[in-house]
Formats: structure tokens, sequence, C-alpha cells
């Protein structure tokens, strides 16, 4: 059997408040409390995400109960509904900002001024300029969007930004490469999954919490210490033929999932390695391959077409 060695962090991601106009995107407010309360009475710590970083940086253990809060975008709905109660709690916040439509003063969107003046409670970061999905877009371009969203920041804000986190959390290595060239300490996905000391803080995992999505459930993502051998990339022709990687060789037997398709069951691990033949014709240009012991206990592997 095994045994969790390692403590796990969580980050989780929120994006409107309050704003029912949007329910896909949108926490209510008696959600927001039922998600605050229950970390206070669980004697979960929400920290900043530098601490979490920082431990990474530094090859130390992430305390169990750590939590990170984060928030994309900036919509008016945070500053208007939200805060208040993040404020109550004094529970700390990254706020990533969508640099375009808080400078042509886009009216659901946080002013910059706003953006000053919740500082003092959390820390104001970076999510590109133009919102695109970067994965369309060439290296050059993504260098383009970021290279001027990062002005216009800088120029609002006093103050270069530490952290970026992918629009609609779609990246591949080609934008991975493109973002961590500008000198970001991480970068952050919406990928669900636990953060250790073992994380890449260049792919950092994300919880996504919206509507009535149950934060007790995020908090069980654990990470699953898994070395990608295939594949590593979306397959040309459309079909996904394998997945081969390396666990720990105390592990006797593994689920496999991937988007579209039911988990695979008890697959034998064999000294250390999971092989796995498939003939899977892949419907999605993002696709989402999980390892796990538990449905919980997982590594991802995010394919883009």
């Amino acid at each position: 059997m095994y045994v969790y060695s390692i403590a796990d962090a969580t980050i989780f991601v929120y994006h409107r408040f309050g704003d029912d106009r949007h329910p896909s995107t949108n926490t209510s407010l008696e959600q927001l409390r039922k998600d605050f309360e229950f970390l206070k009475n669980n004697n979960y710590h929400v920290v900043p995400l530098s601490a979490v970083v920082d431990k990474i940086k530094k090859n130390e253990d992430i305390p169990d109960k750590w939590v990170v809060l984060t928030i994309d975008d900036a919509y008016k709905s945070f500053y208007e509904n939200g805060l208040a109660i993040f404020k109550e709690y004094g529970y700390h916040f990254t706020l990533f900002v969508y640099v375009k439509a808080t400078d042509h003063k886009y009216g659901d969107f946080m002013t910059w001024d706003m953006l000053k003046n919740v500082l003092p409670y959390g820390d104001v970061e970076f999510h590109s300029y133009n919102h695109p999905r970067l994965t369309t877009l060439s290296k050059e371009d993504i260098i383009k969007d970021t290279k001027i969203g990062m002005e216009i920041f800088q120029a609002n804000m006093g103050y270069k930004p530490k952290f970026y986190a992918y629009p609609y959390g779609s990246y591949n290595q080609k934008v991975k490469d493109a973002i961590k060239s500008f000198g970001f300490e991480g970068i952050l996905n919406q990928t669900s999954g636990g953060t250790n000391l073992k994380s890449d803080v260049y792919d950092l995992f994300r919880v996504p919490l919206v509507g009535t999505s149950n934060i007790s459930a995020g908090l069980r993502y654990r990470v699953f210490d898994v070395q990608w051998i295939e594949p590593l990339e979306f397959p040309k022709d459309g079909i996904l033929k394998k997945v081969r990687a390396k666990v720990p060789k105390d592990v006797a037997k593994v689920k496999l999932f991937v988007t579209g398709n039911q988990w695979i069951e008890n697959i034998e691990v064999k000294d250390g390695i999971v092989d796995v033949d498939l003939n899977i014709h892949l419907q999605n240009s993002r696709t989402r391959v999980i390892l796990g012991t538990t449905y919980h206990h997982i590594s991802n592997k995010i394919l883009i077409k």
C-alpha cells in the first residue's frame, strides 16, 4: 500500500463573487462564507502564494494544512462583494489582473485605483494583457502580449509582478517557455491537484471553486510522484496509443483517466513502471491524462492540440 510521505498544500482559484449573471464563474457570498468557515473550523492556514513558492524553491516541506486563495481576472464583484469577507476572516489572496480590461475601463472589471486599494490585504499579480488562448498564438505573439501587459501593469502599480496565471488555464510547452522567459517566480495553471516540495513552481496546479463546488473535496488532492515517459505531447494523429510512466516502487496498482472516457481501474505496476496500451481517439483540443492511486492522489498530464 502506498504511504503519503510528503505534506501537500492546496491552491484554489475563484473568479466572480455574488454575481448571479455568470453562474459558471460565480461563487455566491453564502458559499464563500461556507468555504471560509470550513477552513477556519478545520484549522487550515491561508498563506500567501509566495510562502508556498519559497518552500518549494528551498526544498522544504510544506505544512499539510496550508491553503492559498487566488482570484482570476480582477472582476469588480470581488472588490464590491468578496473583499469584505476576505478581510473579515483575515484571509490573504492573490488577485490576477486581466490588464487590458482594467486599463480600458471595461465595466465589469476593477480599476487601477481599486487594485491599489486591495494591496494591504493581498497581492496583485499578472494574468496577461489581452486574455488570449495562448496555445493558439505564436511564441512571438505570446511574448508581445506579455511585454505590453507587463509594461502597463508596472506603470500603474509601480512594481513588476512576480506571478503569472494562464488565461483559461491553457498552456503547452511553447507557452510555458515563453512566459518563463520573463523571469516570473511562479506560473499557475487551472488543473486540479495538490502542491508539495516536488512541484514545479512554473506549473502550479489550482483547484477551481465556482458555484457550489465543495472545498472539502478540493482539499483531498495529493501529489502522486510520477515521471511521465509517454505521452509528452498531443499525438499528431489524435490517437492516444500508450501511457507509460515511472512511479514509486511501492505502488502496486494505479488507475488512469483520459478526458471524455471512464476511469480504467486496477492497472498493475511492474518494477515501478506503468505501461498501458490504448487506442483512444482524442476528441478535445485540451486533454487531461491522469494517473493516480486514488481519485485524489493524482498526477496530471495536459495535452494541447
